[in-house]
């Protein structure tokens, strides 16, 4: 009998303390990231997730490490085990809408991060930054690197976009084209492969190795003879990493006659590099701010508020026009990186040594 005592007695303990728990969370948030391969997506997950631990909610973060299916089994796993809210950094946009309909009809809440969810009406939010301006700066940084150090022109560059299956690359490259068209109609900027369509210059999940390969092909095939390169324009500094990998192979130096290279998202290797004088320029999204930004939105949804929102007319997502909020971001050169990159926190000085 003292047993069956002692026993009911610690199991009306272990009820008390899950019951404990389940009262001290606020709500379970599922926090769904594309990859661990990029250090931006680290990032962004873990300081949302630290961010709604320290506000009371229990977060569920996962990486789908670019596959499709495991990040569509990981979010209807967050929507069976009870997530009242998902945030969402998509690693194809185009095909979670109909685990994301289901979702929704289970009364989820659904934040679009970074990626804008497209063909559901399911998203409610989106969190983001300019990503026309993210293009209109790397362009713009382009063309003053081609006048600073490539003369007058006219320059023959090169063009590179992201990944055709996320959302953001053709908002990147409409900003860069913004910039680019005007001078390649006047003859000043020349794109000797012919390589302009998006579609053409695309770069599947802006994996950097595929961009090496790319450049290499361009490169054997207009630049064999001698003709100078004297830009290229990236999207991100993963590939720009795999763009100044074939450049250096092919006989270009650095600090002699490297293409101006852009980039994007300020990773370390990159600012190393843009140290070093090879990447001309990155851009920076401040990531912290955005994972702050959506986390205000979970906690907005979850108290039955309305998120702060900056934007209602640029989001179309071909069912409706997603409520965004969209940051400022930044152009970082050696000129500037100091300020911008370390003395704001974004990374340590041992970051880039």
């Amino acid at each position: 009998m003292k047993k069956v005592l002692v026993f009911a007695a610690a199991l009306s303990m272990i009820f008390m303390l899950v019951g404990f728990g389940q009262a001290a969370s606020k709500g379970y948030v599922g926090v769904s990231m594309p990859t661990q391969s990029s250090e931006r997506w680290i990032k962004d997950g873990h300081t949302m997730k630290d961010i709604l631990e320290k506000r009371g909610y229990t977060v569920d973060l996962q990486y789908a490490e670019d596959d499709i299916p495991t990040q569509k089994a990981q979010i209807e796993n967050m929507v069976t085990k009870g997530a009242k809210v998902l945030v969402i950094a998509a690693i194809d946009a185009s095909t979670l809408s109909a685990t994301l309909d289901n979702a929704a009809k289970s009364g989820v809440k659904i934040i679009a991060y970074d990626r804008l969810l497209v063909n559901t009406k399911a998203v409610s939010y989106y969190a983001t930054f300019d990503n026309r301006k993210v293009g209109v700066l790397q362009a713009t940084s382009l063309v003053e690197g081609l006048k600073k150090f490539k003369g007058k022109g006219p320059w023959n560059i090169e063009l590179f976009a992201g990944s055709p299956d996320d959302t953001n690359s053709f908002y990147f490259y409409s900003g860069a084209m913004d910039v680019l068209k005007p001078l390649m109609d006047k003859g000043q900027i020349v794109v000797s492969s012919k390589q302009i369509a998006q579609d053409k210059i695309g770069t599947l999940r802006w994996d950097g190795a595929v961009a090496q390969s790319r450049m290499d092909a361009i490169l054997a095939a207009n630049y064999s003879g001698g003709k100078k390169l004297d830009g290229v324009l990236s999207p991100y500094d993963g590939i720009s990493r795999g763009i100044l990998s074939s450049l250096i192979s092919f006989g270009f130096v650095p600090g002699k006659n490297l293409p101006i290279v852009t980039g994007q998202d300020a990773e370390a290797a990159s600012i190393k590099l843009i140290k070093a004088g090879q990447q001309y320029s990155t851009i920076l999204k401040d990531t912290r701010n955005l994972a702050k930004v959506a986390s205000d939105m979970v906690d907005a949804v979850l108290k039955g508020t309305e998120p702060q929102i900056n934007d209602t007319k640029t989001y179309n997502n071909n069912v409706k026009i997603v409520p965004s909020y969209l940051l400022v971001p930044y152009v970082v050169t050696k000129d500037n990186y100091q300020k911008l990159v370390i003395k704001s926190g974004y990374l340590k000085e041992s970051d880039i040594k």
